[in-house]
């Protein structure tokens, strides 16, 4: 495998964080609904070990997956970190008992949660946080965004960034202070606005060129979980097959190749799962595979 390639969060800040270009992203180390331990723990724990040792140095994860789950795995497999090893969090929302999500976006609750991840993963400051925009709002944007880099004065978060966001709540974000990073749902069959039961979940597609002009990392969620062909869609699948990797690997593959300033952060809970993302890294797609596709 080659070396991965390296992307820089926070390029125009004082303290820039230079990551390999293919993260992970923790949450199917939970058990069932994101919910509770995971079902196989000895696993869960290789996978992030597996992950450090193939060159990933970036991790995504939450409080409330678990909740607390993620955390404590981090904690557990790879503590004390490695000093190139960046911890990507998330506040803006909690579970109740019922495994449901709900907003937790108080400037209070932002505290609590940034607190409790600092407790949970036994680190002084969160490298990079991102501010999760859920469907229902206790508290202003503005107050949200006031109460982060309040903490970020403080030393508590070294980097703000925002997640799930429409263009207009970025372009809000940049006038009120440096925004690191923008997490957003992202991949080949999945680029705008989701809507969905519970409200909508904003695409990568809205925000990548606006990403682009200020040098911001786009790191995709859920791009696996959207990779799948749909009817009569399926350039994807073809491409795969001419490259004899699966359909999932050439998503990631296509994410590498969209943008420099993509960071992918594929998700499994197994670590053959792991080895198969982390090889679509050495995928090299053509500009006519690339007009292929798009």
């Amino acid at each position: 495998m080659a070396a991965l390639e390296k992307i820089t969060i926070g390029i125009n800040t004082n303290h820039p964080l230079t990551v390999s270009r293919l993260g992970y992203g923790t949450m199917r180390l939970t058990g069932e609904g994101v919910w509770g331990d995971p079902p196989n723990r000895p696993e869960a724990l290789e996978v992030l070990k597996t992950a450090i040792a193939s060159g990933v140095n970036f991790l995504d994860t939450a409080d409330y997956y678990g909740e607390d789950i993620t955390n404590k795995l981090i904690k557990e497999a790879l503590y004390p970190y490695t000093n190139d090893l960046v911890i990507c969090t998330k506040v803006g929302a909690t579970r109740k008992p019922d495994k449901s999500w709900v907003p937790f976006n108080t400037p209070d609750n932002l505290r609590t949660a940034i607190e409790n991840n600092l407790r949970t993963l036994q680190i002084e400051q969160v490298q990079l946080v991102h501010l999760r925009m859920m469907p229902y709002r206790q508290a202003s944007y503005e107050e949200m965004l006031d109460a982060m880099f309040a903490m970020q004065q403080e030393g508590k978060i070294l980097h703000v960034g925002l997640s799930n966001v429409t263009r207009e709540e970025l372009e809000q974000g940049l006038q009120h202070g440096p925004i690191a990073s923008v997490e957003n749902i992202y991949g080949y069959h999945q680029r705008g606005t989701l809507i969905e039961a519970h409200g909508e979940t904003h695409g990568g597609g809205e925000v990548l060129d606006l990403c682009e002009q200020h040098q911001i990392p786009l790191i995709p969620f859920f791009s696996l979980h959207t990779a799948l062909p749909k009817a009569g869609e399926d350039k994807l699948s073809e491409l795969a097959q001419k490259y004899g990797v699966s359909t999932a690997q050439m998503n990631i593959a296509w994410l590498l190749h969209k943008s420099p300033w993509i960071l992918p952060i594929p998700g499994t809970s197994q670590v053959s799962h792991l080895k198969e993302n982390i090889a679509a890294a050495d995928i090299k797609l053509t500009l006519e595979d690339m007009a292929f596709l798009d």
